[in-house]
């Protein structure tokens, strides 16, 4: 088959593979804040395993680091302050209605 009538192959390795999110010397620990923190969503949930990127060891280990982390007032359970600040408005918009009256 002359060269120039091939189809256009493409290479199997078409991605550009990432680094792994975790490090050989990275201690997967509940103390470690900056590794735990990457795997933790802006509303405080746990990242999937698939988003992470991890293997079934290393998502078992963040979820149980993160989990005590939580307990031991570490990391709070959910992030809402956007629900906070919603709150504060609604009630200063209130006492200050009653104030003017």
């Amino acid at each position: 088959m002359d060269k120039s009538k091939r189809p256009l192959i493409k290479s199997k390795r078409s991605f550009r593979r990432r680094l792994p999110p975790i490090q050989s010397g990275d201690r997967i620990d509940y103390r470690n804040m900056s590794l735990i923190s990457r795997f933790i969503s802006e509303q405080g949930k746990i990242l999937s395993r698939r988003v992470n990127r991890l293997t079934l060891k290393q998502q078992r280990l963040i979820t149980s680091a993160i989990k005590q982390a939580r307990i031991l007032s570490l990391l709070p359970f959910l992030n809402n302050e956007k629900q906070f600040e919603r709150t504060e408005s609604t009630t200063r918009t209130a006492s200050f209605r009653t104030k003017n009256k």
